[in-house]
């Protein structure tokens, strides 16, 4: 656990009861978030919940601040140069940007995909999974081993690479090096996993996978995804939020903001007249 005072709302947000019978505190609150690279501000007073344990998926134009915001949730924003944010990201009730908390910390519980699959070209794939917990000092063999098949399997390649762990992970098809880099990320344990466009350089059959996964992980993870696509958004997401200029113009659940949006902009915006 992250050491630190908590600093949340007084009366924190809850969801209600939903048509999935749920009713959760948030894993997550955004609270009034700006960010900035240098002078430009890329994100305006953006605040909204991520409810735990379901998919959240983030929507908008090319630009948008999508992917400033996932970067956001686990502090990887500040790491360009002359990038700052304001505001509060309380996870469990706890501002990750407190002045006592460790960077590296919080990205372990809070974990992170990439659009491009970035297995490390100069390691085995047996390596790639356990990489992180090298760094966390883990040296025992059993457990590395116990942790690369454990983790194989939950993102469904054990079966297609358990005879070849020691290939480089980037000799891997593209789908499959985004398996492993998933694999990677759920080896340190994280309680959420962000997605920043995760199959935008996937063929449709790995896409599917992917998505079928995302779906599964729910069950022990609370996922964030970013998507330019609006059908995979109304695939694999509970809950979208839709952005636009930096800010945040709606969120709801998924169905609800595909199939009636509170906003005019979101409308016409999921309708195609831009974007």
């Amino acid at each position: 656990m992250l050491s630190g005072e908590m600093r949340g709302l007084e009366r924190p947000i809850e969801f209600g009861m939903t048509r999935w019978g749920i009713s959760a505190k948030p894993k997550i609150q955004v609270q009034k978030l700006n960010a900035w690279y240098s002078q430009k501000q890329a994100l305006f007073d953006v605040s909204f919940s991520i409810p735990p344990n379901m998919v959240t998926a983030m929507i908008g134009p090319s630009g948008c601040g999508k992917s400033t915001l996932i970067r956001c949730l686990n502090r990887m924003h500040e790491m360009v140069i002359g990038a700052r944010v304001e505001g509060e990201v309380l996870l469990d009730g706890l501002n990750i940007y407190g002045s006592d908390l460790d960077p590296v910390d919080v990205r372990r519980r809070i974990g992170m995909v990439f659009q491009k699959p970035n297995p490390f070209p100069n390691m085995s794939i047996s390596d790639n999974v356990v990489a992180g917990l090298k760094l966390t000092g883990v040296k025992d063999r059993r457990k590395l081993e116990e942790a690369t098949r454990r983790c194989l399997e939950r993102v469904y390649l054990w079966d297609e690479v358990k005879d070849e762990l020691k290939r480089s992970g980037a000799s891997l098809s593209g789908g499959q090096q985004q398996r492993l880099c998933i694999a990677r990320a759920l080896a340190i344990e994280p309680e959420v996993l962000l997605m920043d466009e995760p199959c935008s350089a996937l063929d449709p059959t790995a896409t599917a996978r992917i998505e079928q996964l995302i779906a599964e992980l729910k069950q022990a993870y609370t996922v964030v995804i970013v998507t330019h696509n609006m059908q995979q958004a109304s695939r694999v997401a509970d809950y979208t939020a839709f952005m636009y200029l930096g800010k945040l113009i709606e969120f709801d659940e998924t169905a609800k903001l595909f199939e009636n949006p509170s906003e005019q902009l979101t409308e016409r915006y999921i309708t195609g007249k831009f974007g």
